[in-house]
């Protein structure tokens, strides 16, 4: 298998399509700013809406990043061995026990290779997500990253905004936006005279206050208006009976997720599994059944179907 930041032929034949999937996870889709063209960048974006978030964080840009998530999730080797391709490494939290927190060094060292190459490398730095905009408190793995990264090259940290419309909803607004970079090697210049812990606090606090003034307080929601809605009331019939399939499958398990903070990504996953599949059956329906015309005009309106059920819902 190669190595998580070298060319990966089945990532790169997948990444079209996924981002198709979370470009049509939203109605509206922004993005404002830009990273660094040089050094190690590491991305510290909020965490709110769970895998969704590193999926905008995605889309920002064509070339691969890398990913950091909570190690319990690689416990299972195809889990591991999927993720990785993916490009996803596994980082281990305090609150796991310090006997795990011991495996982050292997992490560590990959982290190391993949910002030595010029990849980028994403990290919530909350450590958990929450649906709200308020930011959590900043932990110390990205201060950890990031002064390991400084001691070898010029590296950055880019305080990273994502505002959604709606956590719970599907098809709403997103915007993520860049903030100025943090000059890590400058920074531990200025700091000299601290402690290690002291330099670890200073640089929390710091990327605490750069990121909450890129959290905003609200947003548009991304909802159509009432009349709108009642507009497309008719395609919406249509549509809610094309993409039956996909919609009842996705709020299926809406109703059984605990955490409804993932929602939107179980919606998500259920696009991206399911559209293909569903569309494969409509399509030999279709032209089995009716004139060739009428086949083609029904699935053609298929492919919107599913966004159409969710942006027109009269409810």
């Amino acid at each position: 298998m190669p190595k998580i930041w070298e060319h990966n032929r089945l990532y790169s034949l997948l990444r079209p399509y996924v981002d198709l999937c979370t470009r049509e996870s939203y109605r509206v889709f922004k993005t404002q700013g830009e990273l660094p063209d040089s050094g190690a960048v590491i991305i510290a974006p909020n965490h709110t809406n769970t895998l969704l978030d590193a999926l905008v964080v995605l889309q920002t840009r064509r070339e691969p990043t890398v990913f950091g998530a909570r190690a319990d999730i690689f416990r299972k080797p195809a889990a591991e061995k999927a993720l990785r391709i993916l490009r996803i490494l596994p980082l281990t939290r305090e609150r796991d026990g310090l006997r795990t927190v011991t495996d982050n060094y292997k992490t560590f060292d990959e982290i190391d290779e993949v910002l030595a190459h010029d990849v980028p490398f994403c990290l919530f730095p909350e450590g958990r997500h929450t649906p709200g905009r308020e930011l959590q408190p900043i932990q110390k793995g990205i201060a950890r990253i990031a002064f390991r990264s400084a001691a070898q090259r010029q590296t950055y940290v880019v305080p990273t905004g994502i505002n959604y419309g709606d956590f719970f909803h599907y098809r709403r607004f997103a915007h993520l936006q860049y903030g100025e970079p943090m000059d890590v090697n400058a920074f531990l210049a200025a700091h000299s005279d601290l402690s290690e812990a002291e330099q670890y606090r200073a640089f929390r606090e710091e990327l605490h206050q750069r990121l909450s003034a890129l959290v905003w307080p609200s947003a548009p929601s991304g909802k159509l208006a009432l009349w709108q809605r009642l507009l497309l009331l008719p395609f919406w019939i249509l549509a809610a009976f094309l993409s039956f399939p996909m919609w009842f499958t996705a709020e299926l398990l809406c109703r059984k997720i605990r955490d409804k903070a993932f929602c939107n990504s179980a919606r998500f996953l259920v696009r991206l599994l399911l559209w293909p599949v569903t569309g494969i059956i409509w399509a030999v329906l279709f032209f089995c059944l009716l004139p060739g015309w009428l086949a083609l005009l029904l699935l053609l309106f298929f492919i919107p179907s599913y966004s159409l059920f969710y942006d027109a819902l009269p409810f």
